[in-house]
């Protein structure tokens, strides 16, 4: 099945796409959703990417290796590790596939980190970090396992540089921040420069990369973040489970340790040999924990050999074109929204303090978007046609009335 991704992409050319084109040769890579979704208008990319046919042939290449060769399936199951540990890190940018470390959430990434230091670490971040963050952070800050300092949205709900850079001051351990804020939308502005000053403070910095990987080319190399934690739940088509955690080559010498390690760690887990101290694999593997989740390396696969093949560049542009066409659909119709901008991710925002009743509304009818907080999110991709959009804002504006 992976090969009809790669048959598909070759068939569009080297052109802009369009949505006949995808219609024709994309779309029918996703039959078996369509078939189960029916006629409903998904506008909710942003939080659950729609699965291709071949991620269930994908997960069942896993279960059938454990069928036919029970503890003999490591074989199999560690090269499409180390497989998917290559494709996150050519999307990612990292220089070599043992910069990732799969993760089965982007929180276990961040402790992963967290649990590096022996003191109590200042750590700054942003009060728009996702929830998956936020709450670890929070909790060891309740607990004093770090001094935490959050930076607040300015009045027009926009994160400024400069205020991040503010509170990193001239000394921080530990800096978090999203690449693009998970609410909003809004695509942090100046990136280096946060990096540049936490490394200035003697810190490091972790990027999330959840609502910008497959969103906007990324090269987290010439960033020289220490960190990102994200995952394939989104844009990937990946689904739960599928994450990861980058740590930059410099700290893949032995001189940073975690907490978080297990049997998989070891120079050579399947020797059973118990050293004290243990005797770490060298570089990425000596970051694995215990027995790692097996079976979301399988189910990331198509999504992220779909996402290498087409290009992140294309897949942008089609993202902005569509965004703007829902956009002014919904101007037409008396709505302000926000999107289609490159200092946005990929979905629209209408602001309003209804938007949770209105997702509602609009899922009544069959048209799916979500909210966060006073932010309806609607998220076109490959797959929405300009006939969705249309309809979709016209559902909206006559909800919204």
């Amino acid at each position: 099945m992976t090969d009809r991704i790669d048959a598909a992409v070759a068939a569009l050319g080297p052109g802009e796409l369009t949505e006949s084109v995808l219609a024709r040769h994309v779309a029918p890579l996703f039959a078996r959703h369509k078939l189960a979704y029916g006629e409903r208008i998904y506008l909710a990319n942003h939080s659950l990417g729609r699965p291709l046919d071949a991620t269930a042939d994908d997960v069942r290449e896993g279960l059938d290796a454990w069928y036919a060769e029970q503890g003999g399936a490591w074989d199999a199951w560690s090269a499409a590790m180390t497989a998917y540990r290559e494709r996150v890190a050519a999307l990612l940018g990292a220089p070599r596939g043992d910069c990732i470390v799969p993760k089965t959430s982007a929180g276990q990434g961040l402790r992963a980190v967290l649990n590096t230091y022996d003191g109590v670490p200042r750590v700054v971040a942003t009060r728009g970090e996702f929830d998956s963050l936020d709450v670890i952070l929070r909790e060891y800050a309740r607990r004093g396992r770090i001094a935490l300092t959050l930076v607040d949205a300015r009045a027009d709900g926009r994160y400024d540089t400069a205020d991040v850079v503010a509170a990193i001051g001239a000394r921080a351990d530990l800096v978090v921040v999203s690449e693009i804020v998970f609410n909003t939308g809004q695509r942090l502005a100046d990136l280096p420069a946060i990096v540049a000053a936490a490394h200035a403070a003697g810190g490091r910095a972790l990027v999330d990369v959840y609502h910008s990987l497959g969103v906007v080319e990324s090269d987290i190399a010439a960033l020289d973040a220490d960190f990102a934690v994200g995952g394939g739940y989104k844009y990937l088509r990946g689904g739960p489970g599928a994450c990861f955690l980058y740590l930059h080559p410099r700290h893949l010498d032995g001189g940073l340790r975690s907490l978080d390690t297990g049997w998989f760690a070891k120079a050579s887990p399947f020797d059973y040999a118990r050293p004290d101290p243990p005797r770490y694999a060298p570089g990425g593997d000596g970051w694995l924990e215990s027995t790692p989740a097996v079976l979301p390396i399988y189910q990331a696969r198509a999504g992220l050999r779909f996402t290498l093949a087409i290009g992140v560049a294309r897949l942008r542009a089609y993202s902005l074109a569509c965004q703007r066409r829902l956009v002014a659909a919904l101007a037409a119709r008396g709505i302000a929204a926000q999107g289609g901008t490159e200092d946005r991710g990929a979905f629209v925002v209408v602001e309003d303090s209804r938007a949770g009743e209105w997702a509602e509304r609009l899922r009544e009818q069959g048209i799916v978007t979500d909210a966060r907080g006073p932010c309806l999110r609607l998220c076109p991709d490959i797959l929405n046609t300009e006939d969705e959009l249309v309809r979709a804002a016209a559902a909206l504006a006559a909800i919204a009335r």
